[in-house]
């Protein structure tokens, strides 16, 4: 009795270990997505709907606008971000071809943290609306 109980012992904490290492590459992608972080909504003039999230994925910090963000009905549209030393980052336009948008931009490396993001019209050289986190990210 005692070796059947030993056996079964050590094909259940095997059959364990065998879970856990299908299991490990799936909950480490699902924890390095996790830390989702939503901005206040957009104020402005202009961009005044939806906000943007922040999110990690395999390592990178990725800034995306929710569905509800309308984008402004103007020349030049951009991407600002602000870093909590009032730092001023210009990224990529908003606006692409046939009507399309960037919905999601990467951090650059180069930017210490994001506090705030502007849509920017870079023809007119004006605020479109901004929207604010709570604690800056990265």
């Amino acid at each position: 009795m005692r070796n059947i109980t030993k056996a079964f012992s050590l094909a259940f904490l095997g059959g364990l270990v065998a879970v856990a290492l299908l299991v490990a590459p799936v909950a480490g992608q699902m924890m390095e997505t996790k830390g989702m972080h939503t901005s206040t909504p957009f104020a402005g003039p202009k961009a005044n709907k939806g906000t943007v999230s922040h999110s990690k994925v395999n390592g990178k910090s990725t800034l995306t606008l929710s569905d509800d963000f309308v984008v402004p009905d103007t020349p030049d549209p951009h991407w600002r971000l602000v870093d909590s030393d009032g730092r001023v980052y210009d990224l990529d336009r908003l606006k692409i071809k046939d009507d399309k948008y960037t919905q999601s931009v990467e951090i650059p490396g180069y930017v210490k943290n994001v506090a705030k993001v502007v849509i920017w019209c870079a023809w007119a050289e004006a605020n479109l609306g901004e929207a604010s986190f709570s604690k800056p990210v990265k």
